[in-house]
């Protein structure tokens, strides 16, 4: 049983929030023809058979459920596009199904899909049927993947460009290889990729900028007697590797990494924060950390020499304080800085435009257990459950309180999680996640004699609901409580105590829309799986609630025929590779989601 904080209790049939529904007045019509109630072209037979009609309508819909008028209504005869199958497949015991939502213009639900529908329901992506990833990300016009090989594949409109027909396939290509991928990062023009002995990758985006140049040299870290040739798995795209500043210790290596648009946070085994930046607007808003670094100097091909540039990148407030200023009260800055015109002869988006990784000098010593980056936002949460927050914050997605009105923030700041409760309350972060302008927080509240309670705080730009507090608002600078999903607890019979129900994974998209899986039977083996809450913008129905306007307060996500999507882990028969081989049978696997810019997607991950 679910209880709420205030003492209700919710049965298990109960939902957390109103259901969206997903039927039409049309099926009225409809149905009551196909009942045998005709309309008559006059008499009193014809007022009967009217009322009749509209009596059985109303007997069917009384106790049921609401009725929308921006629901899809599929048109007679109508099909569903074949690269989609129905949602009830993702049941199947002897199958993994991945579901799909959302925007297909860029064919990232369906890259061989002939039309470019919305998919307004959940479908089934039958082109991933018996598949299992590593790692799988979804950007604007592109999207990449880990396979069970630890391989990287490619697929997209903004990924192929003009480089393929319409006619050819243009389904997942492979393109880096025996590196053991476990984690990837994607940005407009690079991506970022981490194995599993820790090192960072980088290469091209898109297709056409991947070919390696002629005599271009392999990095370091393959050796000289790899046999990649032995088996073609010798690498045919250029990348880069890269070198951090500081010399990591013995046995540390990179865990993690968090990118923004612009910059890339990483994170080591000891605790230790990394920045990178991707191109010359990484550090704008101060969401690197640190402003000096440097770069290869593009003379020194022509040299052969070994020759750096000293960058200096100014975050534009202090570059220019006066920039938001009233003409009569701004100052005229005459030139940019003499680093930002070196600047301008260099190309950021090559992968080799800084091929370093610098070591945040204000976080030296202290040790992080998290990053997180937002587009142009950054943040680091400490074991102890404390969160530091630095970049942009014109929104207030930095969270730091509606006394800080300062739209950049170029020193990590503690963000402040705990103003709205007493003194004798203790608050613990346990985990942080950001999407485009906005911040999601997961803070324990703990006080003497009574039980722990978790609670969902989101701050920043709320524009589409994302903050999901029923409220839309472009501000949110205090973060502000979700309180469909905080407070929850459920009666533990083991210890007969009442334990909070906390969020397991949250995925805030950089347009606006949120998923979150939320577990009330983990104490229960695992029976009934995890419910997956969606609230935010829904333009391109990437909620998946079959609608296109966007909701401010979280809902649970139905399939078509009714059912709760609830996310599962099991034991997989078999695990097939994107080639549509067995990688291996008996693999533990369990349901993950993923959200981009208008598209949803649960697929099935390895569980190491």
């Amino acid at each position: 049983m679910l209880r709420k904080a205030s003492g209700r209790v919710l049965k298990p049939s109960q939902s957390l929030s109103p259901n969206v529904q997903r039927h039409s007045r049309r099926w009225i019509q409809t149905n009551a023809t196909a009942k045998g109630f005709q309309y008559r072209s006059s008499g009193r037979n014809a007022a009967v058979a009217v009322s009749a009609a509209l009596l059985g309508s109303y007997m069917v819909y009384s106790s049921g459920r609401k009725v929308y008028n921006d629901v899809y209504i599929p048109a007679n005869g109508e099909t569903r596009d074949p690269t989609f199958g129905p949602a009830s497949q993702v049941l199947d015991e002897d199958n993994l199904h991945t579901l799909v939502w959302g925007s297909n213009r860029t064919k990232l639900l369906s890259p061989n899909a002939k039309s470019n529908d919305t998919v307004r329901t959940p479908a089934v992506a039958s082109w991933l049927d018996g598949v299992a990833l590593r790692d799988l990300q979804l950007h604007e016009n592109y999207a990449a993947c880990i396979d069970a090989n630890g391989d990287v594949y490619q697929w997209g409109e903004g990924f192929y460009g003009d480089l393929l027909p319409q006619s050819a396939d243009r389904g997942p290509r492979r393109t880096l290889t025996g590196k053991n991928i476990i984690q990837l990062q994607l940005t407009d023009d690079k991506v970022y990729a981490l194995s599993a002995s820790g090192q960072i990758y980088v290469f091209a985006a898109k297709a056409k900028d991947q070919p390696k140049p002629v005599g271009a040299p392999i990095p370091s870290s393959d050796s000289w007697w790899g046999t990649g040739w032995l088996w073609g798995e010798d690498q045919t795209i250029d990348f880069a590797q890269l070198t951090p500043n500081d010399k990591l210790n013995r046995r540390e290596k990179f865990t993690s990494i968090a990118a923004g648009q612009n910059h890339l946070l990483a994170l080591t085994s000891k605790g230790r924060t990394f920045g990178h930046p991707i191109n010359k607007l990484a550090n704008a808003y101060g969401q690197l950390g640190f402003q000096s670094f440097s770069v290869p100097d593009p003379a020194a091909l022509l040299t052969g020499t070994n020759t750096h540039l000293h960058v200096d990148l100014v975050p534009k407030s202090l570059h220019d304080p006066y920039m938001k200023a009233s003409r009569s009260m701004r100052v005229t800055i005459d030139a940019e800085p003499d680093v930002q015109q070196d600047l301008g002869g260099l190309n950021d988006k090559s992968v080799r435009f800084c091929p370093f990784i610098y070591e945040i000098p204000v976080l030296q010593g202290i040790q992080i257990a998290q990053v997180a980056a937002g587009a142009r936002s950054s943040f680091a949460r400490t074991p102890s459950g404390r969160v530091l927050g630095w970049g942009a914050n014109e929104y207030g997605q930095l969270g730091l309180g509606a006394n800080v009105a300062l739209d950049t923030i170029t020193v990590p700041t503690e963000v402040i999680l705990w103003r709205a409760t007493p003194n004798s309350v203790e608050s613990t972060c346990t985990d942080v996640k950001a999407g485009g302008d906005l911040t999601a927080f997961v803070v324990d509240r703990a006080k003497d004699q009574e039980a722990t309670q978790t609670e969902l705080l989101m701050t920043g730009n709320g524009q589409y609901g994302g903050l999901g507090n029923n409220v839309f608002t472009t501000g949110q600078r205090d973060a502000s409580r979700v309180k469909a999903v905080s407070g929850l607890r459920q009666y533990n019979e083991k210890t007969n105590t009442l334990d909070p129900i906390k969020p397991e994974e949250i995925t805030v998209a950089p347009f606006g829309h949120v998923l979150l899986t939320i577990n009330s039977s983990a104490d229960s083996n695992g029976v009934g799986g995890s419910d997956v809450m969606v609230w935010g913008r829904n333009f391109d129905s990437e909620l998946g609630n079959g609608r296109k306007s966007s909701i401010a307060g979280p809902i649970h996500l139905d399939l078509a025929e009714g059912e709760r999507l609830m996310l599962r882990t099991r034991k997989a028969k078999e695990v097939k590779d994107l080639h549509g081989k067995v990688w291996k049978k008996g693999v533990n696997v369990k349901q993950q989601v993923a959200a981009g810019y208008g598209t949803s997607v649960v697929y099935w991950k390895i569980d190491q």
